[in-house]
């Protein structure tokens, strides 16, 4: 309840040298109390004067601290609400941006699949000619398989026994037959080609066979022909060959002067 006049009121007794606990102590021990209790209260007002203000403003700071917080909780809420949708669109871009990349590589991929489809089409397509003349020339095989398995039957079984000349003659007359007959027949037809091919040839003349036409007619009819063959070998080629072909098949060799071959006669 002090107030500023009181203060004015008291200030000349407070400016007095004599206004002291000590005098007061001297004069009158029992009230010098009093004396310090005024200086108190005066010293009181003065700070308690600044301060009024102080508080004042700091319950007006507190009030809108307290909107301030509410306004920040609010915001927050909204915040958290806002992130929540954003977390549920971030996570719906990345779903789709997987799938715009999946769809992506799948054209990729279907892109390379044509280009190579393409050039697969546009390489094949000069193999037509190719595959049309060779269908033709399968049915004329086809047409002619009846002839050429006679042609190599009857060189098979006959022409043995004869050097490379008679062999294209009698050849020649077994055509001649077949178009009287009108039995249809490669005329270009390989008789060596039809019955054996070039690997089984180099693997015979691997194992001693010569390279010419008829030491190559010679192993077909030894080992295509259903009868066992006689071999006059002046130069022991054949036999040369016959041993180093059937090696691991454990062939057994002999002659007619050999001992256990004459004691067994």
């Amino acid at each position: 309840s002090i107030t500023g006049e009181t203060v004015d009121l008291l200030e000349p007794y407070l400016d007095m040298e004599d206004y002291n606990l000590e005098t007061a102590k001297k004069v009158c021990g029992n009230v010098a109390g009093l004396c310090s209790w005024t200086q108190a209260m005066a010293y009181f007002y003065g700070i308690n004067k600044e301060v009024l203000p102080l508080k004042a403003n700091l319950a007006l700071q507190e009030g809108r601290l307290a909107a301030a917080q509410i306004e920040l909780n609010n915001a927050q809420i909204q915040l958290d609400e806002k992130q929540m949708e954003l977390d549920q669109v971030q996570a719906m871009y990345d779903t789709a941006m997987k799938e715009k990349q999946a769809l992506l590589d799948d054209a990729e991929a279907c892109r390379r699949k044509m280009n190579n489809a393409t050039a697969l089409i546009e390489g094949l397509g000069g193999e037509k000619l190719r595959w049309t003349a060779s269908s033709k020339n399968f049915q004329n095989q086809i047409v002619n398989l009846v002839g050429n398995v006679l042609l190599a039957t009857g060189f098979l079984s006959y022409s043995g026994p004869f050097n490379q000349e008679y062999r294209n003659l009698l050849l020649q007359l077994w055509k001649k037959e077949m178009d009287n007959s009108k039995i249809p027949y490669s005329n270009d037809l390989n008789l060596t080609g039809m019955l054996v091919d070039n690997a089984t040839v180099g693997e015979w003349n691997l194992q001693g066979l010569p390279s010419d036409d008829l030491s190559i007619q010679n192993g077909i009819i030894v080992t295509k022909a259903s009868r066992y063959p006689l071999l006059i070998d002046p130069q022991g080629q054949g036999k040369i060959w016959i041993k180093n072909k059937e090696k691991n098949n454990g062939l057994q060799v002999t002659a007619m002067n050999h001992k256990f071959f004459r004691n067994h006669i």
